[in-house]
């Protein structure tokens, strides 16, 4: 599209309705992650930029390890209650200097349900119908009154049907489009002749209370995620320790070493073999006890001990056997000698209560369960149900 255009993300580490709620668990991702992942795959963004006040938010962003992002820390000043989005705008737009013909976007992360055909539909607007600025909305077709009595929007004598009724455009404060001139000339974020951009009636929402919270992780399961291929999977694989175990380790009086596993996830092992679908079991110690399980379960492979290449040459053993590649494999691991893997395989999960580092892996599911309670079955209700 010619000048550069650059992605603006304001995240605050002190939000007072949902504490750190930029980074907290939607649909199995941080919050901000999912605009992030929408604009890296927008061709038109050349780069994203979070602006941020927090060690935490910094850290996780990065964690993503996108290349088209980067993190600004922006000043205590511009991330108090009070400080206006324009303010920090402003700051981070003379810091980087940035070309006053150049594109600029602000992006609200509480906004997760943006795709990245949203953004790159808008920008071609932006420049197809030469606006000086642009913001998005969503037709509501409500009936709006005035305190007085007196409707604002309708005629109620001759009350119009839904279909019949146009309605009007609200701001749903998704994103927002300008150039950097206007930005520093006007100080704010819409400039001259605005142009609108429609966005799905869903959009609507934003996050802001915890409420809101559960309303959107359902309309993002209806209209964006379900819109996913389905997952082609022949090989599901998965830890023991921390997985299928709570990661105790219990002793009896005669010294004997137990571990407790969940007859929930023996169900999954039954039913992912019905499906066709092949299973394993790669864990880096060695006992009697996973063996006896293993054989129990019917696994088809089972690797215990440390190898030369961890689990992830484990896995590669048995993708050549199978004849298929790590992005068929599913696995499910939670601690720091299962990130190799975790981060090579097409569809890697993990436990709720998973280390930090293995829930930053970029595109991990994060399932609800923690280990030991049954997380295996709820990753088969994920892929094959």
């Amino acid at each position: 599209m010619g000048q550069q255009i650059t992605a603006f993300i304001p995240v605050r580490g002190g939000s007072k309705s949902i504490p750190l709620k930029n980074i907290k668990e939607f649909c199995g991702k941080p919050l901000v992650y999912w605009n992030i992942a929408a604009l890296q795959h927008t061709k038109s963004v050349d780069a994203i930029v979070v602006a941020t006040d927090s060690d935490e938010i910094e850290q996780t962003v990065l964690s993503f390890k996108f290349d088209k992002v980067s993190v600004y820390r922006r000043s205590p000043e511009n991330a108090s209650d009070t400080a206006s989005t324009e303010s920090v705008m402003l700051e981070y737009i003379d810091y980087a200097q940035l070309a006053r013909d150049s594109v600029f976007m602000l992006v609200q992360a509480t906004s997760p349900l943006t795709e990245t055909h949203h953004f790159q539909e808008a920008l071609e607007l932006f420049v197809t119908n030469k606006y000086d600025s642009i913001l998005t909305c969503v037709r509501n077709k409500r009936f709006f009154w005035n305190e007085n009595g007196t409707p604002q929007n309708y005629d109620y004598t001759n009350r119009p049907r839904r279909q019949d009724f146009s309605g009007m455009l609200m701001e749903n404060g998704a994103f927002y489009i300008n150039r950097v001139h206007n930005i520093i000339r006007d100080k704010n974020r819409l400039s001259g002749n605005i142009g609108i951009y429609e966005m799905p009636e869903y959009t609507a929402f934003e996050i802001d209370e915890p409420d809101d919270w559960f309303i959107m992780e359902r309309l993002m399961h209806k209209y964006v995620l379900s819109k996913q291929p389905k997952k082609q999977i022949k090989l599901v694989l998965t830890d023991v320790d921390g997985v299928l175990t709570d990661a105790g380790m219990y002793y009896s009086e005669n010294g004997d070493e137990l571990k407790k596993f969940n007859t929930h996830d023996g169900m999954a092992f039954q039913l992912l073999r019905e499906a066709g679908i092949k299973t394993g079991i790669i864990t880096s110690e060695n006992t009697n006890i996973v063996e006896r399980r293993a054989k129990k379960l019917k696994v088809d492979y089972l690797y215990q001990g440390k190898r030369e290449g961890g689990k992830l040459a484990a896995a590669q053993e048995i993708c050549a056997q199978e004849g298929i590649s790590l992005l068929e494999v599913a696995y499910i691991g939670d601690d720091i000698n299962c990130f190799d893997l975790l981060s090579a395989v097409g569809h890697p999960f993990c436990p709720q209560n998973a280390l930090p580092k293995i829930k930053n892996i970029p595109n991990i599911t994060m399932l609800k369960t923690n280990g030991g309670d049954g997380v295996l079955r709820e990753m088969l209700n994920s892929i094959i149900l």
